[in-house]
């Protein structure tokens, strides 16, 4: 990657362990939420994450002397942005985890790129149906019907679990509509990421304040393993995690960046069966590898090519 992109080797070496890190970290956030929700509500968890990572951004905006946005407009886009892309994925994933394994919700995490290319082809003109594209949405559709497992229905119906995975997938939607509305109507402004995620989460925090006194007003039971997974889940993973990424996708571009998305479920799944002792069935590892293939398909990374034609005559 040095030599592609010009940089020295150490500097490529650190935006690599930055990729990692954030690749940890955000598969290890369905850990943190798993665990905050044994003591606090899903609108609760939402707010110390949100929190949390706005006073963390807000406070790198003080140190670098970013300029915060202005205009009433694009204000209003970073609420619409807040609520799409934090708040109501945020409260379904919390509220998920109350009755999923943390590691089965980072796998329907992985569909995220297939939603937004999903809404992307219905909402921005620019965007057309391939039929790459139409085999990537054929292979993830199927893996996500694997991971729901649809033999186990009636089971799923009676203990809530095929309710909160329709939850995940409700959540992903919701990133895949703030990915496209970001890009519909943030394309003109100069504005960095850094500033527009301060923006966004900022925001976001102002929603969830306000709702919480209606949503959030379950009994508060704290241990040091929750206040230590809300820490980390607010400021590491809604904060110095995105810094992290921002950094890559200004090293190594948003497409290679973007690769992250497939190393959250391979950490999510790890770290629920070690440190929760979490069973995942079959179905939802190979519904999840068939996911991500699709998503992979998606983006042209994996191409099957077509057998080259051979002379039979002799």
């Amino acid at each position: 990657m040095a030599a592609e992109t010009g940089q020295p080797a150490k500097a490529s070496s650190s935006i690599g362990a930055q990729y990692i890190a954030a690749a940890a970290v955000w598969g290890a956030s369905f850990l943190f939420i798993k665990v905050a929700v044994e003591g606090l509500s899903p609108a609760q968890v939402v707010l110390g994450r949100l929190a949390g990572g706005a006073l963390l951004l807000a406070l790198i905006m003080t140190v670098t002397r970013r300029r915060w946005p202005t205009g009433t407009r694009t204000w209003l886009h970073l609420f619409a942005m807040g609520i799409l892309m934090c708040v109501a994925p945020f409260l379904l994933f919390s509220w998920a985890a109350q009755h999923l394994p943390s590691g089965v919700s980072s796998i329907f995490n992985a569909t995220t790129p297939i939603a937004t290319m999903i809404i992307a082809l219905a909402v921005l003109p620019e965007e057309r149906l391939t039929r790459i594209k139409t085999a990537a949405m054929i292979i993830a559709a199927g893996g996500i019907v694997l991971v729901l497992g649809p033999w186990r229905l009636l089971a799923d119906l009676q203990d809530a679990n095929l309710l909160a995975q329709w939850a995940c997938l409700g959540a992903t939607t919701c990133y895949g509509l703030g990915f496209t509305y970001t890009r519909r109507f943030f394309r003109a402004h100069t504005y960095d990421a850094t500033t527009v995620a301060a923006g966004q989460i900022g925001a976001g925090a102002l929603v969830i304040a306000a709702l919480a006194p209606v949503i959030g007003r379950d009994p508060v039971d704290l241990s040091p393993a929750i206040v230590i997974s809300i820490i980390l889940l607010g400021a590491v993973g809604t904060g110095i995690a995105y810094v992290w990424y921002t950094n890559v996708i200004n090293a190594w571009g948003a497409t290679l960046a973007s690769t992250v998305t497939y190393l959250t479920p391979i950490g999510g799944v790890i770290l629920g069966m070690l440190v929760l002792q979490e069973q995942i069935r079959w179905n939802e590892i190979v519904g999840g590898v068939i996911v991500v293939l699709g998503v992979l398909v998606s983006q042209g990374r994996l191409r099957v090519r077509p057998p080259t034609p051979h002379n039979d005559l002799p």
